[in-house]
Formats: structure tokens, C-alpha cells, sequence
């Protein structure tokens, strides 16, 4: 019991040095503070039209009751083209609070399965993160790793159930073996330390890659804790154990897609790796990676349609992150986006430059072939997702933002973007963004969808999403007017967490701030690689 508790206690100190290392801990606790309005004892939401989660169209406009942090009625009072009947709508009480959303559009809070906090020293202090997310309409996250250390991570979490900062609900996954006093390298040992993460209060575990027999156990062992576990098939590691391996011993979702096409393998067992290839070496692994899904059983075949099934049958999710790795078939896009000049830290842009040191910054000599070779690596494995989809599997919205020119919230509307790109319906997107995304994480009886009962999380915005997505980016879309004026509309207006109200815009600003203050204080420019500052 001593030795337990000994390791135990070294294994906390690990986490607690490593928040330190990253340097965010100082920040979390000056950040105490929440800047939504709420919640109240009751809000109501009026003449909103509410597109939900469920698959059903459209429809308003609706009145939204709100009492603290739960939806206790939904009314609707009209249509498009008749006035409201005031008999109809619910009766405000004394000291209740009414939000006019009229012409507005009204939706589940989005859930991001795969997102990053990031860390100080890399130049993404957590109130930049947050504010960006909420601005976005992301109340719920996922942290696969926690590589802030755990403790962190809780505490973030529980500061933000408590509504005590601004930050999006977090479910805190821990990476697999982090914290552990020695390697891990038997069976009980993996589930001595899925016990441990389980009493330290983590929500799951993060998976790269392991010995079969160790994976099984932790597997095992993680269920038994009543866990949720996903993974990402790390190359070192998925020649013996591929998506079909982790979703047989239970784990609950993928991330991004290796090992799923090595699954899909009919003549061959191992990627056909150039001969002088070398995994650490980022240009080879993510250049390389861009031919997988060709060396894959092809589209609707007898080995594809089994893989798919199984899955399937098994209800195993897929957290695909499409965006993170759209600069590999549009790097000149990905740089070039027009949120980075005013929302990107110069910190994290100096990280997204070529460098043979910062993971995913591996643009060594990236162009026309390596692009191609995305390109149809994307066709495939997006027809993949839409069939999956259509057989009733489960695709969530994960972003992994903070790497490869991407940035937290515009890149989760960049990922709705792409699911539609797929082949996914604007409804159909709206449901992986929101009711997906609450299931995959175990989490779909409060969240996920806009009914009595659950928790008030929601995103309202002045325009219709399901005819242009664009209009969600915190940057909104163009538009031009009768009288030939060019004009932005759109960007998230309010996000409702927990029943507390907060202003995207502002939150935006806010950040816009942070940005240009940083940039003042350093007098950093964005230039392109390998090109020079302007002269003045």
C-alpha cells in the first residue's frame, strides 16, 4: 500500500511540474473570473428559428425557456409570414430576463472532440483558447492529452463547470503512460495507471500506441473504470494493432485516420515506406501518409464494405480532424488564411514556420506532388466518412487546432466546411458538430441537442448556417449589397453556456486584442516563409 501510494504521489508531482513547464497554471487562476452574463432564475429566448441536432428541418419562430442552466420549455409561437400570437408565449416571471433573437438562428452548442488547449510557452495562453472557441460557439471540448498535466487540466474543468472563467465545458483525457514513474511494459502495470488516472479524476485516456497485450489490458482495465478512451494509431505501432484491434478490445473513437486504411489493406500488411524513410524525420511521415488511402481496399469493395461494417455494428466514432491536414493538399491556403493577420499569435505563427524542431512544421520541400497526392488521399477518405455516415455510423467535429496553420474556432468551422465537402448535408453537419459529438463522449443525456431537460448550451447567429457555413467564422462572410458595397455579415452573436450568456463578438475582440498588443510589444510582422519583412 505504501509503494501504491508512493508512486502515486510521484506520479501527481510529474503532472504538476509538467502544468509548470508549460507554464499555464499563474494564468488559469488570474483568470477566475466569468464574463457572460447569467445565469438567471429565467431567460427566454424569443422568436428565434431553431435549427436542432435531431435532423428535423428548421423551424420558428420559437420561444426558448431557460431556468439556471437548463431548457425547461421550447414554444413555438408563429410562422415565416403570420404575426406572433402573445397567447402563445411563455410568460416572463418576476426578476426573468428575455433575449429578442428575432430573425436569428438558434443551435445546440458545438462540441470540438479533439481539441488542444495549448500551453504558454508556445504563445496560446489558455484565456486566447477559450475566448477563441467560445466565439466560435464551441462550449464543449475534449483535451486529448492533457499535456498541460491532468491536474491542470481538472482544474480548468472544474472552474469551468463552476462557471467561474470563461472556457468551454472540458472533458480531460490523460495520454497514455504520462505521469508513470517508470515506462510501461507489462499488462498490470497499464492497469495500475489506468486506475490511477481514473482516481485522479480523468475523464479517459488518450491512446498513440503500444504493445498488443498492454493495449488490451488498458482497454480493459479503462472499461472496467467506466471511462471513455481514443486514439490515435501512432505509425511505430499500427502494424500489429490497427483501428480494427482498438475498436474489438473497446475503444470509443479514432482520431484523425491512421490505422483505419491499414485495416483496409487487402495485399499488403505494411504501408509501402520508401526505403530510405524515417518516421522522425516529418516530411517523410506526413508526405508519405498522403499515399495510405490508396494503398487501402478501394471504395464499396468487399474488405472495405467488411471494415465499415464491423465498425459500425461495433459503435465505434470517428473523430476525422479533417482541417488539420488540408495544408498538405492547399499549403499556400492554410498559410494564407485571412483570420492569421489579426487572431494568430506571433508566437504560434513562428511555430507553424518550416523548422526540423516544432512538430507538424514540416515543409521541408512540400509542393505540387506532394499536394496532388492529399488531394485524392482526401476524395478517398472522405467518401469513406460519407458511407459511414449513411450506414448510421457516428462522425464527430474535432479540430486538433494549434499546429499546421490552424487556429482554434476558425478551424472548427473549417471542419464543418469539410465535412460538407464530403458529401455530409448542412443538417447532417450540424448533428456531427452537436448530438455526435455528446455521444461519442458519453455526455449526450445533458448535451448535444436543443431539448427540455438538457443543459442551455447554445449558438445563435444573426444568419442562416445551413446556406453558407462561412458565416460562422468569427471573420463572417462576404456579401454584397444593392448598392454594390462589400460587407461582412455573420460571425457568431451570442453563445449560451450553462445558461449564461456571453457575447462572441466581444470575446472575439477581446482576443483581437491580445493579438495586436503582443504584436506591439514585440513588433512581430507575419511574413511568408522565406520571404523579409516590409521595409519601412
Amino acid at each position: 500500500m505504501k509503494n501504491y501510494l508512493l508512486k502515486l504521489a510521484i506520479w501527481g508531482l510529474g503532472l504538476l511540474l509538467t502544468s509548470r513547464v508549460y507554464g499555464q497554471t499563474t494564468l488559469l487562476k488570474a483568470l477566475e473570473k466569468s464574463e457572460g452574463d447569467g445565469p438567471y432564475e429565467q431567460l427566454i429566448i424569443r422568436s428565434a428559428i431553431l435549427i436542432n441536432s435531431t435532423l428535423s428541418p428548421p423551424l420558428g419562430p420559437v420561444d426558448i425557456v431557460i431556468e439556471k442552466n437548463r431548457i425547461t420549455n421550447i414554444v413555438t409561437v408563429g410562422n415565416e409570414v403570420q404575426p406572433i400570437d402573445p397567447q402563445r408565449r411563455p410568460k416572463l416571471k418576476p426578476g426573468g430576463k428575455e433575449l429578442n433573437a428575432a430573425g436569428m438562428y438558434i443551435m445546440p452548442g458545438f462540441i470540438d472532440t479533439h481539441a488542444h488547449i495549448g500551453s504558454g510557452s508556445r504563445g496560446t495562453p489558455s484565456e486566447y483558447v477559450f475566448k477563441l472557441w467560445m466565439a466560435h460557439g464551441v462550449t464543449t471540448i475534449a483535451e486529448p492529452g492533457s499535456m498541460n498535466g491532468l491536474d491542470w487540466t481538472i482544474d480548468a474543468r472544474e472552474k469551468s463547470n463552476k462557471n467561474q472563467i470563461t472556457a468551454p465545458r472540458i472533458r480531460a483525457y490523460t495520454r497514455f503512460g504520462l505521469g508513470s514513474p517508470t515506462p510501461i511494459s507489462t499488462p498490470e502495470q497499464a492497469r495500475q495507471w489506468v486506475r490511477n488516472n481514473a482516481k485522479l479524476g480523468a475523464d479517459g485516456i488518450k491512446f498513440f500506441g503500444a504493445a498488443p497485450d498492454i493495449m488490451t489490458a488498458a482497454l480493459d482495465e479503462n472499461k472496467k473504470m467506466g471511462l471513455r478512451s481514443m486514439m490515435h494509431h501512432s505509425q511505430t505501432d499500427v502494424g500489429r494493432w490497427n483501428v480494427m484491434n482498438s475498436a474489438r478490445a473497446g475503444l470509443n473513437s479514432l482520431e484523425h485516420w491512421y490505422g483505419l486504411p491499414e485495416a483496409l489493406f487487402a495485399d499488403r500488411t505494411v504501408q509501402n515506406y520508401s526505403l530510405d524513410y524515417n518516421y522522425t524525420n516529418e516530411q517523410d511521415r506526413f508526405g508519405e501518409a498522403g499515399t495510405l488511402w490508396k494503398q487501402a481496399a478501394a471504395p464499396f469493395t468487399e474488405k472495405w464494405n467488411k471494415v465499415m461494417d464491423e465498425l459500425i455494428a461495433l459503435k465505434f466514432t470517428l473523430s476525422p480532424t479533417l482541417n488539420i491536414y488540408e495544408a498538405n493538399r492547399d499549403l499556400m491556403r492554410a498559410r494564407r488564411a485571412e483570420w492569421h493577420e489579426e487572431y494568430t499569435m506571433p508566437k504560434v505563427w513562428t511555430f507553424f514556420t518550416p523548422s526540423w524542431n516544432a512538430h507538424g512544421s514540416y515543409w521541408h520541400s512540400w509542393g505540387t506532388e506532394q499536394e496532388i497526392q492529399w488531394k485524392e488521399n482526401y476524395r478517398l477518405w472522405m467518401a469513406f466518412l460519407n458511407e459511414y455516415k449513411n450506414r448510421g455510423g457516428r462522425v464527430t467535429t474535432g479540430t486538433d487546432s494549434g499546429f499546421i496553420y490552424e487556429i482554434y474556432g476558425f478551424a472548427f468551422i473549417r471542419e464543418m466546411e469539410l465535412l460538407r465537402e464530403a458529401g455530409f448535408h448542412p443538417l447532417e453537419v450540424i448533428k456531427a458538430a452537436t448530438l455526435n459529438g455528446a455521444e461519442s463522449l458519453g455526455i449526450d443525456k445533458d448535451l448535444g441537442s436543443v431539448e427540455i431537460g438538457k443543459l442551455a448550451d447554445l449558438v445563435i447567429v444573426e444568419e442562416n448556417p445551413l446556406t453558407n457555413l462561412q458565416v460562422l467564422y468569427g471573420t463572417g462572410a462576404i456579401k454584397l449589397t444593392k448598392e454594390n458595397e462589400v460587407i461582412r455579415v455573420g460571425g457568431v452573436k451570442y453563445t449560451v453556456k450553462d445558461g449564461v450568456v456571453y457575447d462572441a463578438k466581444k470575446l472575439l475582440s477581446d482576443v483581437k486584442k491580445m493579438v495586436a498588443d503582443e504584436k506591439a510589444k514585440t513588433g512581430f510582422i507575419i511574413t511568408q516563409p522565406g520571404m523579409k519583412p516590409p521595409s519601412n
